[in-house]
């Protein structure tokens, strides 16, 4: 019998090369064909291990998937940066790697980065995805996001959608 344990905890030191894979995987994933290519590589070449090691012992607060010892997803969160939008947090960004997509992971993140804005007070909640992401559209749908907001973002030369999703 093969048991592997899988967790939902605070990132911590030690963890910045697996949260670096993942990123890189799951970002060329969910943007390959909507954001340019070559933004999109400078965007992943930007988060490296480096990057998320200085994130994370800067007290960013950053959730990881831990799958058998591996981080196979993060979410970053905190304060709503919308002051317009009447919700308390934001998730920042949730990301699995591929591999890990589409067997309720995703989910189950989300809802303990929740969990853990909510102990500080953060009730609800807002997320953006880019509205070309049909994979993230569908999934905050069926997490039961309310359409709040269209806005725009540039990558590079272009100006994508993007939507916001709130959760009470």
């Amino acid at each position: 019998m093969v048991e592997t344990l899988t967790r939902f905890r605070m990132a911590r030191a030690g963890d910045a090369a697996g949260v670096a894979r993942a990123h890189d995987a799951a970002w060329r994933e969910a943007y390959r064909g909507i954001i340019p290519g070559g933004e999109l590589e400078r965007m992943v070449a930007r988060r490296g291990p480096r990057w998320w090691d200085r994130a994370i012992a800067g007290g960013s607060p950053l959730m990881v998937f831990d799958f058998g010892g591996d981080v196979g997803g993060y979410c970053s969160f905190g304060r709503n940066r919308v002051p317009a939008l009447p919700y308390e947090g934001e998730v920042f960004e949730i990301y699995l790697a591929p591999e890990y997509q589409g067997l309720g992971f995703g989910r189950r993140l989300f809802a303990a980065a929740r969990r853990e804005l909510a102990a500080h007070g953060l009730r609800s909640t807002v997320v953006w995805a880019l509205a070309d992401n049909a994979r993230a559209i569908v999934f905050y749908e069926r997490l039961g996001g309310l359409r709040l907001r269209r806005a725009g973002e540039t990558f590079g030369p272009e100006r994508l959608e993007r939507i916001a999703y709130g959760f009470d």
